[in-house]
């Protein structure tokens, strides 16, 4: 077999000079006895010296390979200890992590996940970058992007790891000046809030018994953060369509009251994306796994 990496060849040829046969070299590193062979007289020509002198019964250093042996001394340690280190961050919880996710996921949903991981992996530094928008994973050297709906491309794996009830709702003051819509329809004449980044633009869509209503919205205030829209909308600016992992807690203690509750909003999905390979480090799955365990026990996300 012929190898054009010039490393090929100098392991073979230390394994060659500590054992003194080609035999035991090729059994150490578990590859034909030919291809050392082959591998050495490539790395001999590279050179463009003699480093080993051969006969029917032995095989000895010429002075030039004694040199070379000598120059090359620790190589295949360091070669050991760099596999080692590569291997550990397929296999162990270490290294670094760089996380993508959406601003209104990581405050208060990501957070405190990344905490307990941290806790229990002490070997892995974790980044942050927190944007609505869709990163190139890829290029730009994430190991995984957390959001909702998200659009995957074909390099990439998408996990699903929970969902998230969208809803329409407003503060009691708002409802009590201006009245609570009976139809969506009577959204036009109210104040709406609206996310900017929604895939399907300025239109709020419901569902009931079949029906669908895609209602263009009057819109009073727009933004790209949910918990920005949140504190207008439980300040008393007008009726906001948000998922549940961020108007969930406002709706429960009586912040926000829902309305149109007769009708259904989409659901959206939360997912995790890594890059599509085979060889997914571990620190990745297990912070996926993580995730997922968190979400399935919260009221907001499943």
């Amino acid at each position: 077999m012929k190898t054009t990496d010039p490393l090929a060849g100098v392991m073979a040829f230390l394994a060659v000079a500590e054992s003194s046969s080609f035999t035991k070299a090729a059994e150490s590193l578990d590859i034909g006895r030919a291809t050392v062979g082959a591998q050495i007289r490539m790395l001999e020509e590279r050179l463009g010296v003699r480093l080993l002198q051969r006969s029917t019964r032995a095989v000895s250093l010429t002075e030039a390979g004694k040199a070379y042996r000598e120059a090359l001394n620790g190589l295949t340690d360091q070669v050991g200890e760099a596999e080692r280190v590569a291997t550990s961050l397929q296999t162990e919880n270490v290294g670094r992590l760089k996380i993508t996710a959406s601003p209104d996921l990581g405050p208060i949903h990501i957070a405190p996940v990344i905490a307990r991981y941290l806790n229990e992996n002490p070997g892995v530094s974790i980044e942050l970058q927190l944007s609505n928008g869709i990163a190139d994973l890829i290029g730009n050297g994430y190991d995984l992007a957390i959001r909702g709906a998200l659009a995957v491309e074909p390099t990439l794996i998408a996990r699903k790891i929970g969902a998230s009830a969208l809803s329409v709702s407003a503060s009691p003051d708002y409802l009590a000046r201006y009245g609570a819509p009976m139809d969506p329809k009577d959204l036009m004449v109210h104040a709406c809030l609206h996310f900017s980044e929604v895939r399907w633009g300025r239109v709020w869509r419901f569902e009931k018994n079949g029906e669908i209503a895609n209602v263009p919205i009057r819109i009073a205030f727009e933004n790209n953060s949910g918990s920005t829209l949140l504190a207008a909308a439980v300040a008393g600016a007008g009726i906001v369509l948000l998922p549940a992992f961020v108007a969930g807690p406002a709706i429960r203690d009586g912040a926000l009251v829902p309305v149109l509750a007769d009708w259904t909003l989409p659901i959206i999905p939360l997912q995790a994306a890594y890059p599509a390979n085979r060889n997914i480090a571990r620190k990745v799955r297990r912070f996926v796994e993580m995730l997922a365990q968190d979400f399935a026990s919260h009221l907001d996300l499943r």
